[in-house]
């Protein structure tokens, strides 16, 4: 991959790092988007943007869980159905064209809920404990179409929280983060284990920019509001990199 490519790679994650994980996401949907605008194959897609979730969601987790914000009664009934799921969806390779469409529907959905949460301010309702079975049943969801697509699902588990009154929005991130993250591990190596994939020399380069930007946009994220107008602009990459997946 030509060194230019590569730079505007890290640069564009580094911004998008920032954003998801003052959120308590990994930005995995930010980093597909940005792989698929620059032309990577999509059998490179899901491999690296896993590895970049782990780093970046490791800081969010840590950041959130240091505020005081994570709750382990919100989150292990979704991450104990999550896990093994994200593995059977690691596993799975699907078609070029039925990934490209897949993924393209995702970062659709994905920048329709950034948008929406482009404000900022916080809950004041109160929050109720989810029914374990329903927790349970929509964790394994989550966690396979993780493992297929290569995000960590917090895209669909924040939203679901805030809606449903399970947590408010520092809860939300708190959760999410480590949720994003035992996903990504769980699909990364169903990845490895079933395709003897080797990550690309150019990760070396993503990695310290994601790093970068996960470890600020925690500690700001964590304790306050992430900037409204950092959502929106990467909502509208994210619904033009989908728009491209499954048109093209």
């Amino acid at each position: 991959m030509e060194h230019i490519v590569v730079a505007a790679l890290a640069a564009g994650m580094l911004v998008a790092a920032f954003g998801y994980a003052a959120v308590g996401h990994g930005g995995a949907s930010a980093y597909l988007a940005a792989m698929a605008l620059a032309g990577i194959a999509p059998a490179e897609m899901r491999p690296v943007a896993l590895v970049l979730n782990i780093l970046v969601s490791s800081l969010a987790t840590w950041k959130f869980y240091g505020a005081g914000h994570f709750r382990w009664q919100l989150f292990w009934p979704f991450a104990v159905a999550a896990i093994p799921l994200a593995y059977v969806g690691g596993a799975i390779t699907l078609p070029g064209q039925a990934y490209k469409v897949l993924v393209g529907v995702v970062l659709v959905y994905a920048a329709w809920q950034l948008w929406r949460s482009g404000r900022a301010g916080d809950e004041m309702r109160e929050v109720r404990e989810p029914p374990l079975a329903a927790a349970m049943m929509i964790g394994g969801a989550m966690g396979l179409l993780a493992g297929l697509t290569g995000v960590g699902g917090g895209i669909f588990l924040s939203p679901l929280l805030l809606m449903l009154g399970w947590a408010g929005t520092k809860q939300t991130s708190a959760v999410a983060a480590p949720f994003i993250l035992v996903n990504s591990v769980a699909g990364l190596a169903a990845v490895f284990v079933s395709t003897g994939f080797t990550l690309p020399g150019y990760v070396a380069f993503l990695a310290p920019a994601v790093l970068a930007g996960g470890w600020l946009g925690a500690g700001y994220g964590s304790r306050r509001f992430a900037n409204p107008m950092v959502r929106r602009v990467l909502a509208v990459v994210l619904a033009a990199a989908g728009v491209k997946m499954v048109l093209v």
